[in-house]
This record gives C-alpha cells, sequence and structure tokens, in this order.
C-alpha cells in the first residue's frame, strides 16, 4: 500500500467479536494516547467485530462510553461494524482481541495479507495475559479491567510505532 506524505504511517485495525466493548475501546484509547504524546499523524485506528452483525451500526456499549468518559476517552462517535475483505488491504496491522477472534479473522484473512494479524496483548509482553476479556456479560468492573489492559497496550504499540519497529 502506497502513502502519500499526509497519510499516516500505520492504519491499525482492532477486533473483537460484537465490535461494541474492546475493539472500540482499543482504537479510541491507541488514537488519544498518540494524540497525547503527539503522535497523532504517526497512525490511525478503527475497530470492526468478526460478528459485527450483530450490532451493526451500534454504538459502543453504555458501559465502555461510561468507563472510557471518566479517564477523558470519548467513545461516542464509534459505530459497529463487521471485519470485511478490503480491511486486510487497507490496514498494516489487524489486532485480535482474543485468540478466538484471531481464529476467526485466520478463516478469513487471504494468505498474502496474514503477516498482520496479531494479538493486542502482544504489545505488553510480561503481562502474562494473552487475551483481553470481553466485558459484555459482567459488571462495570470488567469495562475497567478491559480499559486497563488497553491502556498498557496502546503504550507498547505506540512505542513500537514511533521506533519503526511495527511488524507489517
Amino acid at each position: 500500500m502506497s502513502k502519500t506524505a499526509t497519510s499516516p504511517r500505520y492504519r491499525i485495525l482492532f477486533v473483537c467479536m460484537g465490535n461494541i466493548c474492546r475493539s472500540p475501546m482499543a482504537a479510541v484509547v491507541t488514537s488519544a494516547l498518540a494524540q497525547r504524546e503527539g503522535l497523532g499523524a504517526l497512525l490511525e485506528t478503527d475497530a470492526a467485530g468478526t460478528h459485527g452483525h450483530y450490532h451493526a451500526g451500534e454504538a459502543p456499549d453504555p458501559r465502555a462510553r461510561k468507563v472510557g468518559a471518566k479517564r477523558g476517552y470519548d467513545l461516542s462517535r464509534m459505530r459497529a461494524r463487521r471485519v470485511i475483505a478490503a480491511d486486510f488491504d487497507r490496514f498494516d496491522r489487524i489486532l485480535a482481541m482474543d485468540h478466538e477472534n484471531m481464529a476467526n479473522l485466520l478463516r478469513l484473512c487471504p494468505e498474502e495479507s496474514r503477516a498482520k494479524l496479531g494479538m493486542f496483548l502482544d504489545y505488553v509482553p510480561d503481562l502474562g495475559v494473552s487475551d483481553v476479556p470481553d466485558p459484555y456479560y459482567g459488571a462495570e468492573s470488567g469495562f475497567e479491567r478491559v480499559l486497563d489492559l488497553c491502556e498498557l497496550a496502546a503504550r507498547g504499540l505506540l512505542a513500537a510505532c514511533e521506533h519503526g519497529q511495527l511488524a507489517r
């Protein structure tokens, strides 16, 4: 994919199941932290779901919006959508929130784009956790935990972007 002088250096897609909890939180947190650190022009983020048709067009879960707002993240503009074939060409990295969604991405992804796939929490290697848990059926505290994980992984991802170490 060719990039112009005005386009971001990296385009990153975050993927969960329904695209109303984890992946929009990851996209907004990563984008907001990039802006705060003066790296906003470095990347573009988006979110999608492997089963996005369940919630297509919906705003993120109200609990996600609430816990995000408490920390200064505005999820109100996000809308759920499903991963589409064009995403595998458009994005430089496609990061799954858990292994189940990674398996779904592997089924959808053309062979030539598989190197773009990864796990979001791989950017926090010493964490000892590889999946961002789905908070949908739990309490608000689950959304707080997801936000904590997103902030940690986003910082690692931004460091990789800044140092040109983001695998493509």
